[in-house]
């Protein structure tokens, strides 16, 4: 992920906020088959919410 540019981050972040709401959706309504998958889509949000704000704390590799 960090290989990412910052706008591509975003676009993955918007993509897995997606995902994460299909899977609550699937949770709900009794039709997720596989529990983690929804699990590793929290922590992949949480990756790319980390490495976005490290870049606006401390400057962004693009800049450089």
């Amino acid at each position: 992920m960090r290989a990412l540019t910052s706008e591509e981050l975003e676009q993955e972040l918007e993509r897995l906020r997606e995902e994460a709401f299909n899977l609550r959706f699937q949770l709900a309504t009794k039709q997720l088959s596989d529990h983690n998958r929804l699990t590793q889509v929290k922590r992949d949000i949480a990756r790319a919410k980390t490495i976005l704000r490290e870049r606006e704390l401390f400057g962004s590799k693009e800049e450089a």
